[in-house]
């Protein structure tokens, strides 16, 4: 972004509703505009979308499209804030979680789970926030609010600003990278591809679907393995157990387990 670019998208995510630039007041809303954008993205792909594409949806002209919104960049990141899911919604699973018998409100633990799951789900309804959301931009308040939740879940626990942040990054990694790989397998930078929406379960790459990553990567390698396996003895024993006892399509939550488990050591060397 320029920086004519990133005072734009700051007026439009953090300002007030914005008017027409000029002439005649006309029907159209920030909130329309975007939602026309996150459909075509989440049909064709970030790449599907353009200021003529958008108008033409809103059954507009472009020049009547670029009096809301200057152009493709203050656009997309109209998309990103309308498209992520209020951070809110995370209290719906720390409630469920209190319910089951843990404790009201979630420890730091329970906090970072809640809300790296409620993020791979984002990724999972909208695909191409993947590619929207990384590099220098200006961030809107829905997606601050994430960045705040998992702060204030370490809040308390003894690390320093940068090793808080750090932790947070961490954790996003590795559910962004769990998400891109599951997008690969569903075909690329279009839709969901059946990937389910925000709040469906964990299936796929993280949580056992039976047609992520590790269950396509068994079935492309079997057929090598049975006759070269003595080559490969402990990839053909690990596939053998996994056929054997399942666990494949675990990544997600095996992997946010085990960060987890580094930072529990570190608030623990920290409070002594």
């Amino acid at each position: 972004m320029t920086s004519e670019q990133w005072s734009a998208a700051v007026r439009l995510l953090w300002g007030p509703p914005a008017e027409p630039a000029r002439g005649p007041k006309r029907g159209l809303t920030l909130d329309g505009i975007a939602l026309a954008g996150v459909g075509i993205a989440d049909a064709e792909g970030l790449g599907g979308v353009s200021m003529q594409r958008v108008a033409a949806e809103l059954a507009v002209t472009k020049m009547a499209l670029y009096r809301y919104v200057p152009g493709k960049a203050e656009l997309v990141a109209l998309m990103v804030e309308t498209a992520l899911p209020d951070p809110a919604e995370l209290d719906a699973g720390l409630e469920a979680g209190a319910a089951a018998g843990g404790a009201a409100g979630g420890g730091w633990r329970e906090q970072l789970g809640v809300w790296a799951r409620g993020l791979y789900e984002g990724f999972r309804a909208h695909p191409w926030l993947l590619e929207a959301t990384v590099g220098a931009r200006v961030m809107g308040p829905r997606e601050l609010g994430w960045m705040e939740r998992a702060l204030a879940a370490l809040d308390g626990c003894g690390l320093s600003g940068a090793e808080a942040m750090d932790s947070v990054v961490l954790v996003a990694g590795h559910v962004r990278g769990i998400a891109e790989q599951e997008r690969a397998v569903a075909g690329g930078a279009g839709g969901a591809g059946g990937a389910g929406g925000v709040g469906a379960g964990a299936g796929g790459a993280g949580g056992g679907g039976g047609e992520g990553p590790d269950a396509q990567l068994a079935v492309m390698l079997g057929e090598v393995l049975r006759t070269r396996g003595d080559d490969y003895p402990a990839l053909a024993a690990a596939l053998g157990s996994v056929a054997r006892q399942g666990g494949q399509d675990q990544a997600l939550l095996y992997g946010l387990e085990r960060i987890l488990d580094g930072l529990g050591l570190l608030v623990e060397r920290r409070g002594r």
